[in-house]
């Protein structure tokens, strides 16, 4: 289970840096939904229920994130010599707020997301994501300097 809420974590990371995550990529390479298909055998159906909840909650996503951009925009534009203590609190609060919807909507879409698989289709995901954090693991510690 834990599995499926980092797949789906990895799926709204990537539904939010790239606005045409449900599409086919450039240079002709599939996309995530399809590398997800390939990995735990999604369903054409599946596939389309994932790209619909992802499509349906990205272009709300992408909207915060431009509020929260121009809200931290503001916010630093406060931080000068004569700065309005209040003006500063009143755009953090501001802030917090759209950074909690997006929490939100990002945790509504890896439910959504993790109820269209079956159970083996999580348990494969399981699997397959501790071999990658292993293998991740194996990397970073073949960069650190030797001594340390």
């Amino acid at each position: 289970m834990k599995l499926a809420k980092f797949i789906g974590s990895a799926l709204v990371a990537l539904s939010l840096s790239a606005p045409t995550f449900a599409q086919q990529s450039p240079g002709g390479q599939p996309d995530q939904v399809s590398q997800l298909a390939q990995m735990v055998d999604l369903s054409e159906e599946q596939q389309t229920e994932i790209r619909g909840i992802l499509e349906e909650m990205q272009e709300s996503i992408v909207e915060l994130r431009q509020d929260a951009r121009s809200l931290q925009e503001d916010l630093q534009s406060q931080i000068k010599p004569g700065y309005d203590e209040s003006a500063i609190r009143d755009q953090a609060a501001r802030l917090g707020e759209v950074t909690g919807e997006i929490a939100a909507l990002s945790a509504l879409m890896q439910a959504k997301v993790d109820a269209v698989f079956t159970q083996e289709q999580r348990d494969e995901l399981d699997r397959r994501m501790k071999e990658m954090q292993q293998q991740m693991q194996q990397q970073r510690q073949m960069m650190q300097p030797q001594g340390q």
